[in-house]
């Protein structure tokens, strides 16, 4: 069974029915399965076998203690970019030496937890933070280990806002100065350089972009080796897409690989930070429909969640399927998915072929990755609950927030 199916005319995840868990938990809610996202990283898992290699899932994507527990127990690493997410992934059972620690501004007190914790790696990202990670573990009495994220300046064919690999970006180090920044990290006596990595973007559903940087980095670690610098790990990234709407990505096997088969019989470990990949297709958000508003130009069907709730189309344009939880016959109209805070930008879904009543259920696919986790509170509205269903079993795996917890923090001056 697939995660999410109609069975008897209503849409299921895995065995339970969503109108079911609409009833119980409340809309909106995100609902995630938890056989897709097993299933999604036992191919990364059975991809890599017979390698030295960690998957690293990207925290970023989904960080619920739930999700994030579930892969720590089947082995995974983590990627992490923030002290909160190195906090969530311990709290959810991750091991520290199985974590990466990614972004591009890292703080002092950020990097003194992670030495604390003893993580595997820094991603370090710019010569300034090369400097601040040396001073910081001479101070602990600690090496920090490091790699440098360099910049493959390849383009990486997604959305301008998720390529992270050009050199107008902010992200890594260039190409043409990393040499000088892997001597520098060398003499320095606060490091200890373990590795290379590099990441050109979200949502790639093409192998080239992949392959093009992978060879230029391998180009320069061929140079640092034979210049007395060999390196312990080779940090491939992530990126790779899933399937919105038409898109047709790479299996996670015919990915992988193509990389391999790059990498050859190096003996170097790979590491990989895959998020989306995991779950992105292994959550749904569920929403109900609270008015029709037709005529004019434009119909639309104005629902419980909002922008808040799930920023993807707001800020990219994205596209994400909405579909009827029990669809009806009836004649379709087009309906622009709407929610409702008070801006423009506010919509899920555009010109949509729908048959549906005030009151229906909706779920918008796809949205196990970047939903959640960018979501806010916007016009003072509690952000979702989240569940787990596990065949028949439903888990809370987030309550709802109230309104009480959204000013529960703040404080009125005398």
């Amino acid at each position: 069974m697939s995660a999410f199916s109609l069975v008897d005319g209503v849409l299921h995840a895995e065995s339970v029915s969503l109108e079911l868990i609409a009833k119980k938990f409340g809309t909106p809610c995100y609902v995630y399965s938890r056989a897709a996202i097993e299933s999604a990283y036992r191919e990364y898992e059975a991809a890599c076998a017979g390698r030295n290699a960690l998957v690293c899932y990207a925290v970023k994507a989904n960080s619920n203690l739930a999700v994030l527990n579930l892969l720590a127990r089947m082995g995974a690493g983590f990627d992490i970019v923030s002290a909160g997410e190195l906090a969530r992934v311990t709290a959810a059972g991750g091991s520290p030496e199985k974590i990466l620690f990614s972004g591009v501004g890292k703080t002092e007190t950020e990097m003194r937890q992670g030495l604390a914790a003893g993580i595997l790696c820094f991603n370090v990202e710019s010569e300034a933070e090369l400097e601040r990670l040396n001073s910081v573990a001479l101070s602990m009495g600690k090496q920090a280990p490091i790699s440098l994220r360099v910049n493959p300046d390849v383009d990486a064919q997604t959305h301008p806002y998720i390529s992270t690999g050009l050199k107008e970006n902010k992200f890594g180090v260039a190409y043409d100065d990393a040499p000088r920044l892997y001597r520098k990290a060398a003499g320095l006596p606060g490091l200890r350089v373990t590795g290379i990595d590099f990441h050109i973007g979200s949502q790639l559903t093409q192998i080239a972009p992949f392959e093009a940087a992978l060879d230029k980095i391998l180009e320069f670690v061929d140079m640092l080796d034979a210049t007395g610098l060999p390196l312990q790990h080779f940090d491939l990234g992530g990126g790779l897409g899933i399937r919105y709407s038409d898109e047709t990505p790479p299996a996670i096997s015919q990915y992988l690989n193509s990389l391999f088969a790059r990498l050859g019989s190096r003996r170097q470990r790979v590491l990989l930070e895959p998020g989306r990949s995991i779950v992105g297709n292994a959550g749904i958000l569920l929403t109900r429909i609270e008015y029709l508003k037709t005529g004019g130009d434009r119909n639309f069907a104005i629902v419980d969640a909002a922008m808040n709730d799930l920023m993807r189309p707001a800020l990219y344009e994205a596209w994400h399927d909405v579909v009827p939880v029990a669809p009806r016959d009836g004649v379709e109209r087009s309906y622009d998915v709407v929610g409702p805070v008070c801006e423009s930008g506010d919509w899920l879904a555009r010109n949509r072929r729908l048959s549906v009543a005030s009151g229906d259920l909706l779920a918008v696919l796809s949205a196990g990755a970047y939903g959640m986790s960018m979501s806010s509170n916007y016009n003072s509205r509690p952000r979702a609950a989240e569940v787990m269903v596990d065949g028949e079993k439903v888990h809370l795996a987030r309550a709802r927030e109230t309104v009480d917890d959204l000013y529960s923090a703040e404080r009125i001056m005398p």
